[in-house]
């Protein structure tokens, strides 16, 4: 007989539960979205969202209208109960997956038998069976009783919707019963293909996609650093390199952000850290070019002082940790701006970032936002940190020294 799966409870509201919950109560599913943020819930509640994505505003607003969508900060019985919280790192880039595990004691009293519990969170390997055992031992009665699967997110910013549904996706079950399971669930809400493996191959299989993207990066941010010295502009190499039929480089930056590709790898690398050479490598790479882009800064505004004998108006552009988004988790750019604000430089910074409202930046820093049109014009060193494509509009004057880590001038 099929499985009922009517009700769900998604604990994390954030740039992927709150996505999801969405796209599965407009799938007639009855979602009830739980986190620890009051606000975040009275937001929902009232039918708005507290992030900036494409495409989700008008979903979240008409699936709270039909009721398939309400907020909560406590959790309540469900059919299915999915964990969608921060995994990020503590000192010595150790795993920290103290929020996955309160998610999880959060939603252990409302469990019974039958129901499927879900981690999409990126998660060290094991995570999904440690869960399993917190779970089992409070509640010894639903061994065997319930189905526990781990079931990565793949979804690019600013396309998190369309992605959700279309893209491929790897059910990694504590049981071939809860992967079969899990995948019917998931057939629900994806239109693409479903892979079925255990949990343990799953959660591995997250951290490798996110590694992989950082070694290619890294590649492409130390090929940025190698130009700077042989004189060569690195846009204008990487493009005629990749006419290449098999080269595909990528474009370098102020470095590498979000919650997933500056993170995962030391996933790894705390677990495996003989093995992980190159994964522990390209990780410093990318940490180096954000230290690399505030030296060369720091340079452009001592060579300004000196020449011109007073402080530079300094243009910081963008804090995002990549265009066209609002997310700040481990931006580059966020680095930089502090970095230079204690750096006691004789400069006046106007930052930048059109995508968040001042109040929302005031949670990472304590600095005033400038319109990007103000800011630039009225610079002396325009720095271009995140390719945004307000920037790109920008029209180029000979009179404002212009440090572009981003590509917006290629």
């Amino acid at each position: 007989m099929e499985n009922k799966f009517e009700k769900v409870v998604m604990v994390g509201l954030g740039y992927i539960g709150l996505p999801t919950a969405a796209l599965m109560a407009s799938k007639k599913f009855s979602v009830l979205g739980v986190d620890i943020s009051q606000s975040v819930v009275d937001t929902i509640n009232n039918g708005e969202i507290h992030i900036v994505e494409p495409d989700l505003s008008g979903i979240v607003k008409d699936v709270v209208n039909k009721k398939t969508l309400r907020a909560s900060i406590v959790p309540d019985e469900s059919d299915v109960f999915m964990i969608a919280v921060p995994t990020p790192f503590k000192e010595g880039y150790q795993p920290d997956i103290s929020y996955v595990e309160n998610a999880t004691r959060a939603v252990i009293p409302f469990l019974r038998e039958g129901n499927l519990f879900i981690i999409e969170s990126t998660s060290p390997i094991g995570t999904t069976q440690k869960m399993r055992d917190i779970i089992f031992e409070e509640r010894p009665e639903l061994v065997d009783k319930i189905y526990i699967s781990y079931c990565p997110e793949r979804v690019l910013p600013g396309k998190v919707i369309y992605e959700l549904e279309h893209n491929d996706r790897v059910i990694g079950g504590i049981n071939e019963a809860s992967s079969q399971i899990t995948k019917e669930f998931y057939r629900k809400i994806v239109s693409s293909n479903l892979f079925v493996t255990n949990s343990q191959t799953a959660e591995m299989c997250k951290l490798v996609e996110n590694s992989s993207r950082d070694v290619s990066i890294a590649f492409a941010n130390e090929l940025s650093i190698i130009c700077e010295r042989a004189n060569i502009n690195v846009w204008e190499l990487i493009e005629l390199a990749n006419k290449h039929p098999r080269v595909n480089i990528l474009k370098p930056g102020t470095g590498v952000g979000g919650h997933c590709i500056a993170v995962d790898p030391w996933f790894i690398v705390a677990d495996y850290p003989k093995e992980a050479t190159i994964i522990r490598t390209a990780r410093e790479i990318n940490s180096y070019k954000t230290l690399w882009v505030i030296e060369k800064i720091k340079n452009e505004i001592l060579t300004f002082s000196q020449k011109e004998n007073r402080k530079p108006k300094v243009a910081l552009m963008g804090l995002a940790f990549k265009p066209n988004i609002d997310d700040l988790r481990e931006s580059p750019a966020i680095q930089v701006v502090k970095v230079l604000n204690g750096a006691g430089l004789n400069a006046d910074y106007s930052v930048v970032e059109p995508n968040i409202s001042e109040a929302r930046e005031n949670h990472y820093l304590n600095v005033d936002l400038y319109g990007y049109k103000e800011a630039y014009n009225s610079a002396d060193i325009a720095v271009f940190l995140v390719g945004h494509k307000e920037f790109k509009d920008l029209i180029a004057k000979e009179s404002i020294l212009e440090l572009d880590f981003c590509g917006i001038r290629e």
